[in-house]
């Protein structure tokens, strides 16, 4: 009973880690990168998470543009498609919404 027991947690632990994985490379879903390659904006929803203190999901960094490289701060300056944001470069920490 004990072996049964120990084998179905087994399953069940191993069998979740895969569902909850991000995609490797810190790629966007299918249908967003396609989005992306077509030149259309990200979704408006992303928007509405930046404030300050909050981190910003490098999935959405990935597709920024650095304007002011690392400072001797750690401090760097991204354009996301019109948003301009000061981030701690190591944690994506936001600092500053520029505009």
């Amino acid at each position: 009973m004990k072996t049964t027991i120990g084998m179905l947690a087994l399953v069940l632990l191993f069998g979740a880690v895969g569902v909850l994985a991000k995609p490797p490379g810190g790629e966007l879903p299918p249908g967003l990168q396609k989005k992306i390659d077509e030149g259309r904006q990200l979704p408006p929803g992303w928007q509405k998470k930046l404030q300050v203190g909050y981190r910003l999901d490098p999935d959405i960094y990935a597709h920024g543009r650095v304007v002011v490289p690392v400072d001797n701060r750690g401090h760097v300056i991204v354009t996301i498609e019109d948003r301009r944001l000061r981030l701690v470069q190591a944690t994506l920490e936001i600092l500053e919404i520029l505009n």
